[in-house]
């Protein structure tokens, strides 16, 4: 099944998009709190307050809720991120603030996030599709900037694909560390660590000649 397909017709009324959006938000609650395999279709429309049958007006099964719930967190954080590093001075500038950008993001929409995480047990389809279109669009933007010089070329040709999979690393697992587990530890700290790695790497500094 391709994910980008809608499995049932929007609705044609505002009542009825109400109505939808109420399910998908109570998905998003249920799925994110006790996991897919608990979450029902009956939890599900107790959540949101209405009928079971209702939920078969909109969706066929609680998979297709789960994929619509992912592909909206990949459209809603592109738009965050794009608007988050809009004023960056340049390419590290960017990394810095889509970074914080999405830890924050993490942070407010835990259930959101938990539901991309499930996504690989239930439709590895959709899973793949939410970070290879991050990672499209990373990879643009990773090459525009090399062209400007804001970013040294890749080492031993290395591709701008390998490294926005490798950035997309970084900002996944401290998402799980400091957005899921521990919400509560200050961003900046955390941000300053993952720069100083992103944009001077692990070997150490050289040391200054004597003039």
């Amino acid at each position: 099944m391709n994910p980008r397909k809608r499995t049932l017709p929007l609705p044609k009324t505002g009542r009825g998009e109400l109505t939808r959006r109420k399910i998908l938000d109570a998905a998003k609650r249920e799925i994110g709190r006790r996991g897919f395999a608990e979450a029902s279709v009956s939890t599900i429309t107790a959540e949101a307050g209405v009928a079971q049958g209702t939920f078969y007006i909109y969706f066929r099964s609680k998979e297709d809720v789960m994929r619509e719930l992912v592909l909206h967190m990949g459209r809603m954080l592109r738009h965050h991120l794009t608007e988050a590093t809009a004023a960056a001075a340049d390419r590290i500038d960017a990394e810095r603030l889509g970074l914080r950008a999405f830890l924050d993001f993490v942070r407010r929409n835990p259930d959101l996030y938990k539901v991309v995480e499930e996504s690989q047990f239930v439709d590895e389809k959709v899973y793949r599709q939410y970070y290879t279109e991050f990672a499209k669009s990373y990879r643009i933007a990773l090459s525009a900037a090399e062209k400007r010089g804001e970013i040294a070329a890749g080492r031993n040709g290395s591709t701008t694909e390998v490294r926005a999979w490798m950035l997309m690393g970084i900002a996944v697992f401290l998402g799980q560390r400091y957005g899921l587990w521990d919400p509560k530890t200050p961003l900046e700290p955390i941000v300053d660590a993952a720069m100083g790695l992103i944009a001077d790497g692990l070997l150490p500094a050289a040391p200054a000649r004597n003039r």
